[in-house]
């Protein structure tokens, strides 16, 4: 990459790590649509990805735990399942262009999550069925350790959508969620032959700053929607790109 495209990638890389922190997320949804964008190559996405999203979800799940949102009982049978999905997701290789499609297809979750569309924020209106909630612990694990996301794109506007918790506290065991798929995934993933991307460290760093500022202005009622639109519009090209490219 050229001194400019560098210098761009790096700043959306900041970007996005600060957004989704804000939300609870690790990012490597926004990590893998902008590797994507910059025509990284497909076998060092996942493992990367999953790299920054373990520290930047960790950050994030900190930040909102401090606060008093977490829940761990509305966390732990999301968990339990979707470990060891994750990592058996790990080990599943998948051709590229299917990996691609499925991809785009997922960033569509997290504008809808960005955006609000259909989600009541603040009123909780039923209980945790622990049956359904294995259930999506189960599918978004192994989604999780195939695609390289933390699978938390999904669980937050499912949680919103079913009433179970309310924004700060979906926040909060998202957060968490991320970053025990995204060690499982990764353990699947290093079992085998991985490569991870030569600037991945470079990443790490911005990653992180990002994320720590992020995760700290999101746990305290930050107000982002500016990076919200703009931020969801990047990933609905990004989307776009994957499924249609």
């Amino acid at each position: 990459m050229s001194l400019e495209i560098s210098i761009l990638f790096f700043v959306l890389l900041f970007v996005a790590a600060f957004f989704y922190a804000s939300v609870g997320h690790g990012g490597a949804s926004g990590y893998l649509a902008l590797m994507a964008l910059f025509s990284f190559a497909p076998e060092t996405m996942r493992p990367t990805a999953l790299v920054l999203n373990i520290f930047v979800s960790f950050m994030a799940f900190y930040q909102f735990y401090r606060k008093g949102f977490f829940q761990w009982k509305l966390f732990w049978p999301f968990a339990v399942a979707s470990i060891p999905a994750a990592f058996i997701g790990g080990l599943i290789t998948v051709d590229d262009q299917i990996y691609k499609r499925i991809l785009g297809v997922l960033l569509l979750f997290a504008i809808a999550r960005f955006l609000g569309f259909g989600i009541n924020k603040d009123k909780i209106q039923k209980k945790q069925l622990l049956s359904l909630s294995l259930l999506i612990g189960v599918v978004i694990g192994l989604f999780s350790g195939m695609i390289g996301i933390g699978g938390g794109i999904i669980l937050s506007p499912l949680i919103l959508l079913l009433g179970w918790a309310n924004l700060k506290q979906t926040a909060a065991i998202s957060a968490l969620f991320i970053f025990v798929n995204s060690v499982s995934g990764l353990a699947g993933l290093v079992s085998q032959d991985v490569q991870f991307n030569t600037l991945m460290w470079a990443m790490l760093s911005v990653a992180l700053v990002g994320g720590m500022l992020g995760s700290y202005f999101g746990a305290n009622k930050f107000n982002s929607n500016k990076l919200k639109y703009a931020l969801s519009f990047v990933l609905l090209i990004a989307s776009i790109k994957l499924m249609f490219t």
